[in-house]
């Protein structure tokens, strides 16, 4: 029965990670849709597995106290940077997207805590131990393995006490919990689309392991493996 039940798993989509290209990655959508998209993602974020997981990941490798200098990498709305910016914390909030940044920069316009900042997390434009810790939500699924190995050794590279990862899950279950929550959440068709592409391109737990060894990293903490999103907290081996 259990064999038979594992060649039947084995024969789903999710056995093998897809490499479908997100609507937020391909260039090809408007700012409208753009700040349709983040805007969900905002929603997204309140939900178990969301900000105040990514505070417990942080406060795992920091300690309660102190004014911690944390990098945000993949920052969307910069929601998450703000937050932080709530327990006192100074925050880079770092993307890609031009777009996504014009978005970002008009959010935190109001916060001094918070920096937004144009960059690529494979190649961080920060000194060797700039911050306490670095951070990234919903970022490394949009990475395949060689270059989320990049990511998570500089991440390492710019974090003395080390990197905190929020993401998905890839996974039957995950899948239909991600359906039911952007369906319930979701306003946008983006945000539709992409987050069924997110769940199958997300990395299983034992292959975020296993990213993490190639990066050097070993986890120090991980919350529920059960929900849909899962943080992990990372340091140097």
């Amino acid at each position: 029965m259990l064999s038979s039940l594992r060649v039947a798993l084995d024969r789903l989509p999710l056995a093998n990670r897809t490499d479908a290209v997100e609507l937020l990655d391909s260039g090809c959508l408007s700012l409208p849709e753009i700040e349709q998209n983040l805007a969900d993602l905002v929603r997204l974020n309140r939900l178990p597995g969301g900000i105040a997981t990514s505070v417990e990941g942080i406060r795992q490798l920091a300690g309660a106290g102190g004014r911690l200098r944390v990098l945000d990498a993949g920052a969307g709305r910069a929601d998450m940077p703000l937050a932080f910016a709530g327990h006192g914390w100074r925050t880079v909030a770092l993307d890609t997207n031009p777009d996504v940044l014009l978005v970002a920069r008009r959010e935190a316009a109001g916060e001094p805590a918070v920096e937004v900042v144009g960059g690529d997390a494979r190649r961080l434009p920060f000194a060797d131990g700039a911050f306490d810790v670095a951070h990234c939500s919903l970022l490394i699924h949009h990475l395949g393995p060689r270059d989320a190995v990049t990511a998570l050794e500089e991440l390492a590279r710019v974090a003395t006490l080390g990197v905190v990862i929020n993401d998905l899950r890839r996974g039957i279950w995950p899948l239909a919990a991600t359906c039911v929550s952007i369906g319930a959440l979701g306003r946008s068709g983006v945000t539709m689309r992409d987050g069924l592409v997110s769940a199958r391109r997300a990395y299983t737990l034992d292959e975020l392991d296993g990213l993490l060894a190639e990066a050097g990293l070993v986890t120090r903490w991980r919350s529920s493996r059960w929900l849909p999103r899962v943080v992990t907290s990372a340091s140097r081996a």
